[in-house]
């Protein structure tokens, strides 16, 4: 067993912490569709999620070897600076997701730890290729080749489904959606579960525990894996409500097309030791159904929204983790307060998170006053629940036809008047009420 430190030890918890926010965060990319689209229902779903990712989380080491090996220079790295890195990401998602946005969990944490590094250890410390290659490259090409090939999929699955039309093809399509959920949700946990592996694993040697090189020990492996699917567990609610219905509107048919392309893409990333945005893909994919559909429509304020919020993580979790490895290398009461603000910081932003719930039983509402589901949400709004929306003004009402269509009685502040008799509709128009 490693030997351990006390910051070593914190260093552990906080990654377990983090990975734990990206449970939460990320379970949008494998369900969100899923539960927008009825096939399961939010808590079977959320459920369903967090086992595989756990099983997931055993399936490769790749993505971690990535993180503990190639990203940064493990000999110059102190427990203090992966501490600072950690720091930063988790505020990025608890940011992020208090206002319904689904960004990178993966990007936080590596702009974190980027931000961590260049202040204690220069920019030298940082292995300038295996950031482009390994993590800008696929930020850029991954939700690009699955909204393409969710595009294909779904036009493939009408074209396919046309003769087929009815319960029995819905019913299919849903068994299918359920089935391609699963793969996402063990792809997410190939893929994210391992980002904390392997930030466990670079703390481990920066503590002297391991020997530089090491694979994740199998403690790490199973942690991180449990630490990912209870976050996945208590469901990143916010975020599923954004990616099921916030993008575009989603059939059965587009839900399966969208899921098998992410799946598709996260598994040939996680194979390639590529640390992919799964946030990305899945987006990327819901879009390419969106589209892929005939009359479908694209959500662009809210794709727009959530662009700006991809751009901005890497270089805000940077300067948040830059800024903690500053005050931690201040000693150990500089470690000290970093600790205190992540506490005090998070609880506030769970403390405002409840302002406005949005759990299970909200995830896809109906309005009271309309009874309009999320579906039907305006574009552009994600920061907060749906809220009920006023019915329209009444269109005039053509002379003649008061008596067949009286206007209700709310539009007129009083009991309507019975039907005029013949008499009285041939009397002037002054003296009607």
């Amino acid at each position: 067993m490693e030997s351990f430190s006390l910051i070593l030890a914190i260093v552990v918890v906080t990654a377990l912490a983090f990975d734990f926010t990206n449970g939460f965060h990320d379970t949008a990319n494998a369900m969100a569709t899923t539960i927008s689209t009825g096939a399961l229902k939010p808590k079977v779903a959320v459920a369903m999620s967090a086992v595989l990712n756990l099983v997931g989380a055993f399936l490769s080491v790749e993505v971690a070897n990535t993180i503990s090996k190639g990203l940064v220079d493990e000999t110059g790295i102190r427990p203090e600076v992966i501490f600072a890195a950690l720091v930063g990401a988790i505020l990025w998602n608890l940011l992020t997701w208090l206002v319904g946005l689904p960004s990178s969990s993966s990007h936080a944490l590596l702009g974190g730890l980027i931000g961590a590094t260049i202040a204690s250890a220069g920019v030298g410390a940082v292995h300038g290729d295996v950031l482009i290659t390994k993590v800008m490259l696929p930020a850029v090409a991954a939700p690009v080749v699955a909204g393409v090939a969710a595009v294909a999929a779904t036009r493939l699955s009408y074209t396919i489904g046309r003769k087929t039309e009815g319960k029995a093809a819905e019913k299919g399509h849903r068994v299918g959606q359920i089935a391609s959920a699963g793969l996402v949700s063990l792809a997410h946990g190939t893929n994210d579960a391992q980002k904390t592996m392997g930030i466990i694993t670079l703390a481990l040697i920066a503590g002297g525990a391991i020997a530089p090189g090491s694979n994740p020990p199998t403690w790490v492996i199973l942690s991180a894996g449990l630490a990912i699917a209870l976050g996945t567990y208590i469901g990143g609610w916010r975020i599923i409500r954004t990616m099921g219905t916030g993008l575009t509107d989603l059939q059965p048919q587009q839900g399966f097309a969208a899921q098998t392309s992410a799946a598709a893409a996260i598994l040939a990333s996680s194979h390639l030791g590529f640390s992919l945005s799964t946030t990305h893909v899945v987006s990327g994919s819901v879009m390419g159904a969106g589209l892929g559909r005939k009359g479908g429509v694209v959500r662009w304020s809210t794709a727009g929204r959530m662009a700006v919020a991809w751009v901005l993580t890497l270089p805000a979790a940077a300067v948040v983790g830059a800024g903690a490895e500053a005050v931690t290398g201040l000693g150990d009461w500089g470690t000290a307060l970093v600790a205190v603000f992540l506490v005090a910081a998070s609880a506030a932003i769970w403390k405002i998170s409840r302002r406005q719930v949005v759990d299970h039983t909200n995830v896809a509402p109906a309005t009271p006053a309309t009874g309009a589901t999320a579906a039907e949400e305006p574009a552009g709004v994600v920061t907060q629940a749906i809220a009920a929306v006023s019915p329209p003004p009444a269109a005039p009402v053509p002379d003649g036809l008061t008596a067949t269509i009286p206007a209700p009685a709310s539009a007129l502040g009083a009991v309507p008047a019975p039907p005029a008799s013949p008499a009285t509709a041939a009397s002037p128009p002054a003296a009607a009420v």
